[in-house]
């Protein structure tokens, strides 16, 4: 079985915790260790259960607790080759804690099988997972063909809707950020994940949990408007759900390959 409770989702910070099977695993650590912690025991749950922590990429927002964390607990971080070489530049002793994967192979931690892919954002080595029946596609300009392959139809996708284009365009951003945001290292839109998302449930997903809205540049309302639309008009009809921005979020759940609604 597998449960996902996000712990806050967007550009203030960044963390989820996966269960897979009785295992562990904490996705980014974009929030204090503080409230990390706060959340891990409101679940149940405390930093000794974790196996590990998969990092996407080394953004502040997905990496701002890491510090802490690691005086606190003493597993593996696990992040991709050059994901890796930023953090050692930028962490103290986190040299020994490591353990560097490369993309496109599998890799396991206590015995859960975990599948990286690239993804498109101005950050060193930023990476997507699969983790069976789990999806993360978050920070990334466009969904890319490696991104594609590993997600479609997975049952529960967690899926960046970062921004609605006009909201963006005519906000109070400078224009040298809106063109990053809009680029192809930039952030997923609401339209593109809703297209993303009509393909991956032709594939069979069963769930969607649109993650990493900006508080700027898009409101749950108008993203879950532009996929539900989207998904509609496909003939598609998976539970949809946007990740809370600074609490922890409701229990999301796959059996044998069935999400529960």
């Amino acid at each position: 079985m597998t449960t996902l409770h996000t712990l806050a989702s967007g550009s203030s910070g960044n963390a989820a915790l996966l269960e897979k099977d009785g295992v562990c695993l904490l996705l980014d650590a974009g929030i204090s260790c503080r409230r990390i912690t706060s959340a891990l025991r409101e679940l149940g749950r405390s930093l000794e259960d974790l196996s590990g922590i998969l990092i996407t990429h080394t953004h502040a927002d997905h990496i701002a607790g890491l510090q802490t964390l690691l005086k606190r607990w003493d597993g593996p971080i696990y992040a991709s080759e050059a994901a890796g070489r930023d953090l050692r530049r930028r962490l103290a002793g986190i040299e020994n804690r490591l353990s560097p994967f490369a993309m496109g192979e599998r890799f396991t931690v206590d015995g859960c099988d975990v599948d990286a892919f690239p993804t498109s954002h101005d950050a060193p080595g930023s990476a997507g997972f699969r983790v069976g029946d789990f999806g993360l596609l978050t920070d990334t300009g466009f969904v890319t063909d490696a991104a594609a392959e590993v997600l479609c139809g997975v049952p529960l996708l967690m899926l960046e809707a970062n921004h609605d284009v006009d909201m963006l365009r005519g906000g109070p951003y400078p224009y040298f950020l809106k063109r990053r945001i809009l680029g192809d290292e930039g952030h997923l839109s609401n339209e593109a994940a809703a297209q993303f998302a009509v393909r991956s449930c032709r594939s069979g997903t069963e769930e969607l949990v649109l993650a990493h809205l900006s508080r700027d540049n898009n409101t749950p309302e108008t993203a879950l408007c532009a996929v539900s639309a989207a998904l509609a008009e496909a003939g598609e009809g998976p539970a949809l759900s946007v990740a809370e921005r600074e609490c922890t979020g409701s229990c999301h759940q796959v059996t044998e390959g069935v999400c529960k609604r």
